[in-house]
Formats: structure tokens, sequence, C-alpha cells
């Protein structure tokens, strides 16, 4: 079955121009016009990946995408300003995967949307199913975390940058390494992408940056994880 996926803007003639686009490449795909609405087909259609506009009616794209966090880790990609720097990285923090600068060429979009769903259905290595390491528990195969017995909504990202964190335990990896393995060649962004990810991963797992309890930024370096 192709992918399905959930497109919310405001404006029709964008909504139009990505799904015929998205079309093209055998996607399906559902629409929603305001917050509101974009929940409510969120939930009925179950959409493996949403790309979501900022400014829109009754809910912006922040709420949306705070509340999509809440209960799934589906891959969101958030459609923004040109050259709004404060919205990426407000993006990043509250939950999205990626961005598209508006405007944008379809080119850009497909291989946006072919990466995030590459990403999401290629996180894990099939050898491996569960990795441990004192009180932290990921389970690959679901795609669940478990930290003291108490579940972790991650992103897809957030999930990828913690599993290849403790799987290299006692190893440093580099920003650039992290971006590497985790985004891919084809991510256009850059390396304060993974500060941004760290510091959400620590905030959901309760940690405080000057006492770690897993996570230890190597200054000028990158970041590790150690036994606790």
């Amino acid at each position: 079955m192709p992918e399905k996926i959930l497109v919310v803007d405001d404006e029709q003639s964008i909504v139009e121009l990505i799904k015929f686009n998205l079309e093209k490449e055998d996607w399906q795909v559902v629409t929603a016009y305001d917050g509101d609405e974009a929940l409510d087909v969120f939930r009925r259609e179950k959409p493996d990946l949403v790309l979501l506009d900022i400014m829109l009616p009754i809910k912006d794209g922040w709420q949306v995408c705070k509340e999509l966090r809440e209960t799934s880790s589906v891959p969101i990609i958030m459609l923004t300003a040109k050259g709004d720097e404060p919205d990426k990285i407000k993006g990043l923090e509250i939950g999205a995967d990626d961005y598209v600068t508006k405007p944008f060429s379809p080119k850009e979009l497909i291989a946006r949307v072919r990466a995030a769903l590459r990403r999401a259905s290629t996180a894990a290595p099939p050898s491996e199913h569960v990795v441990t390491l004192q009180g932290l528990r990921i389970d690959i195969d679901r795609h669940q975390v478990t930290l003291d017995g108490e579940p972790l909504v991650l992103t897809p990202k957030e999930f990828d940058l913690l599993l290849l964190l403790v799987q290299n335990k006692g190893k440093v990896l580099t920003r650039d390494m992290l971006l590497e393995k985790v985004w891919g060649y084809d991510y256009g962004g850059e390396t304060r992408t993974v500060d941004v990810h760290i510091r959400r991963l620590r905030q959901k797992m309760g940690e405080d940056p000057s006492r770690p309890r897993y996570i230890h930024t190597v200054h000028g370096v990158g970041y590790k994880v150690e036994e606790p």
C-alpha cells in the first residue's frame, strides 16, 4: 500500500499544488485547511507523514504539532516562510522532524518527504530487537522507549538519535556524525539541528544538562551516552 500523507494549509492553491506533486509519486493524499480539521483528519485517516503549515486558522501549526506529538511519532514536516530561522528552530523544538521553506520547488518537497518516510521505515537494524541501559529500554521493533518503566513519546529522529547514542555507549559521536547517520547524506540542514534534538531528548528524559544521567556533552566535539 502506498504511504498516506496529510497536507495542511489554509491556501487552497498551495494544497492543490502539493497534492498534485505527491500524487504523481503514487502517494495517497488527504487534506485539511485549519488546525482543528487537521487533528480530526489525522485521527480518522492515520497518515504516515504530515506536511503542516504554520499559519493556520483556529489552531496554528505550532499547536497542531504539539498535540500530535502527545500521542504520535509520525514524521512532521513544517512549511515555513522564507528565511524565517526562528520558526525553523521552534518547529524542531516542539517536535517537527524537518521543514520546507516557501516558496519551495516540487523536487525539494518530494526529496524531503521521501527522505522522512525512508528514515521512519528503516530506522532500526533488524539484528537487534531491544537495547537496554540501566533504567532505559528501547524496543526497536515496536519503536518504543521506556525510562524507569514510564513510556517516552519520541519523534522518529529523537528515537533514532537516542538509539544511535546508546548503541555506541561510551563513544563520542561528533555532531557531523550524528547528522549523517540520523538525517542522512541528503539532509540540507546544519549541525545546530543535532543540538536542538538533544535538548528535546533531555527535556523528555528529565535530564539536567549540568548533571546528565545518560547524555553527556563533549564540548566542542559532540555527545556520548554513559551508563548512569
